[in-house]
């Protein structure tokens, strides 16, 4: 959530920012501003609002120079205003800043006592505060962010202007994302790669308690201790139509039909149908410690949580070892029972979710192997890991998560193979079998996704209701489950999913004929079990929706709306189910009219507490 653009170099940049701005709008905002370094000092344009009040704001009043930086803002301390907004200029100091300061009321007390005022709510101000406190008495402004920075306690991403030193740009990070880019005879800095893509694809990840120096030939990276860091750049390979929406009227709609190759560029290099094995250079793992595993607990919020109950279906039946899936935000909020036999996943699509991150670091102290799923590179969760598995979805722009989702099906898979395999608890014969299947998974996804337009007349026909409720058994229970939450995220529909054997206990109390009831039942061993719950859902007016296998058996008889999918094995189902769950919620939310890529109060990623 927020986020943090930086030029430094020869072009007029205030523009330059605000389209860099533009492709972080996906990590969710309220208000938005830009600093630039002029000629004598620094000028600070701010909004409330989208920013296209920005951009008018802009054209009224054009902020000049080659130097500047820019933020979008969603609001934690303090309400939304133009006031709150960032950046904030203190004395010559302007500062933007992602994360949370904990300590902000003990700093903020110390500040006035020693004469500060401030203009608004923000624990960011603090910040600017702090910096132009210390900068009289330092040598540079790296030197005073550096000695201000060691009386904050949280999380933050910054970026500091100071017209006392107006070629340069000092940023720093700890617990929030922010990447360097080089280019030539200019250098960037942003919270997420999209945002600079366009101008260049080698960047420098800062890490944990780093401090950066940039200027428009390089930067110089310490920690805020003062050692210097040396780290080379990467190359990253997105190009930037893929972060563009290619024709598709939103985003999400594009990432939707962006899967089946999402899934064989994840898949791409790790499977091998001819040995029936996962390639161990490429898991993240080692194959002695696979055989030592006691019990797999994976970690995740979300969408990421839905994937990892999938994993655990595949984990406990193709490995035969116990599997666990825990709410990062909880199990980090108790003292878990860890053992080095222990493998903890944490799957996050952004690699920087701060509930994954610090669950991963009380397991991490508890001397656990700590594996990372994650669609970022060198971001904050893979790099405290000891492995990490990399998704191969490319950026996701929209803040309903689609493609990242298959895309960790397809990761959580290749790891129940590979322990599988490393335990003699799957057969050569019976992997192969599996492997060839899951290679032709892109192909069935491409089928389902043909019926866009048949699920978008469903989705007209039920746009209206209040509520949904979606059942699933065994592997379709965290698909419904991931249905539901993408209803309720887009449309503001109330959806809630459930596990088929829980309907009588509670959910069918709310069945009538107002109900649309959405049922995941591909022709499984479940299949039975879950043709009784349509038929209690009938009797009592409830309007059937079925994700079905084509040709499954009494469908017709029942004369229920049905959305079919191809034939594929058992375990493979919930990587083709999902896809017209996805294809409904966003078609409802079309409907509707609501902000599809940009809904209400939901960011990106959670950097934040």
């Amino acid at each position: 959530m927020c986020g943090i653009v930086c030029y430094i170099g020869e072009a007029q940049c205030s523009h330059i920012i605000l389209d860099a701005l533009k492709r972080l709008e996906y990590r969710g905002y309220d208000s938005a501003g830009i600093a630039v370094h002029g000629t004598e000092s620094i000028s600070v344009i701010r909004a409330e609002g989208k920013l296209a009040k920005l951009d008018a704001a802009l054209a009224a009043n054009p902020l000049l120079g080659t130097v500047g930086i820019g933020h979008t803002r969603w609001a934690t301390h303090g309400k939304p205003s133009e006031t709150n907004a960032h950046p904030h200029l203190v004395d010559g100091i302007a500062v933007v800043h992602n994360g949370i300061l904990e300590n902000h009321l003990e700093l903020k007390r110390q500040l006035e006592q020693e004469g500060a005022q401030f203009s608004s709510e923000t624990d960011t101000e603090i910040l600017a505060h702090l910096i132009a406190r210390e900068l009289p008495g330092a040598s540079s402004l790296m030197a005073a962010v550096r000695a201000s920075l060691k009386d904050v306690q949280g999380s933050y991403a910054i970026a500091v202007l100071s017209s006392a030193e107006p070629d340069r740009i000092i940023v720093a990070k700890n617990a929030s994302p922010l990447v360097l880019g080089l280019g030539d005879g200019e250098m960037f800095a942003a919270s997420d790669i999209p945002a600079i893509l366009q101008h260049t694809n080698r960047v420098i990840f800062l890490d944990e308690r780093e401090i950066a120096c940039i200027d428009a030939q390089g930067a110089v990276i310490e920690t805020l201790d003062g050692d210097e860091v040396a780290r080379e750049p990467r190359t990253i390979t997105w190009s930037p139509v893929q972060a563009e929406k290619g024709g598709f009227k939103h985003f999400m709609l594009k990432e939707i039909h962006e899967q089946p190759r999402a899934v064989e560029d994840t898949l791409r290099g790790r499977v091998s149908v001819e040995t029936g094995d996962v390639a161990s250079e490429l898991i993240g793992l080692d194959d002695i410690g696979a055989r030592r595993i006691r019990r797999v607990v994976l970690l995740a919020c979300g969408t990421s949580y839905h994937a990892a109950l999938v994993g655990r279906y595949w984990i406990e039946s193709l490995a035969q070892v116990p599997a666990e899936v825990e709410l990062a935000s909880e199990y980090r909020a108790r003292r878990p029972l860890v053992d080095p036999n222990d493998l903890i996943v944490g799957v996050s699509q952004s690699g920087e979710t701060i509930d994954t991150l610090e669950a991963l670091k009380v397991a991490k102290a508890g001397a656990a192997r700590v594996l990372a799923i994650s669609n970022v590179l060198d971001s904050a969760i893979p790099r405290m890991s000891d492995g990490a598995l990399y998704t191969h979805a490319g950026p996701e722009i929209g803040v309903a998560s689609t493609k990242c989702f298959t895309a960790q099906l397809a990761a959580l898979f290749l790891i129940a193979m590979y322990l599988g395999r490393r335990r003699d608890t799957l057969s050569p014969d019976k992997a192969r079998d599996l492997l060839e299947s899951l290679l032709e998974v892109p192909a069935m996804m491409r089928e389902v996704l043909k019926k866009d337009e048949v699920v978008a007349d469903t989705a007209r026909r039920y746009a209206g209701a209040r509520d949904f409720l979606f059942l699933g058994r065994s592997l379709s229970f965290p698909i419904a489950l991931e249905g539901a939450l993408k209803l309720k995220e887009i449309s503001y529909i109330h959806a809630e999913g459930y596990a088929g054997g829980e309907m009588k206990h509670g959910p069918i109390a709310l069945i009538d004929e107002n109900m649309p009831v959405v049922v995941v039942m591909p022709n499984d061993t479940s299949f039975d079990r879950i043709l009784g719950n349509v038929q209690e859902a009938l009797a009592r007016g409830g309007k059937v929706i079925a994700i079905v296998t084509e040709n499954s058996p009494h469908i017709d008889a029942l004369g229920i709306e049905t959305i079919e999918i191809p034939a594929c094995p058992e375990e493979l189902a919930p990587l083709i189910t999902v896809l017209p769950l996805q294809l409904l919620a966003y078609h409802v939310a079309d409907f509707k009219g609501t902000d599809v890529d940009q809904p209400r109060n939901l960011a990106k990623t959670v950097t934040v507490e």
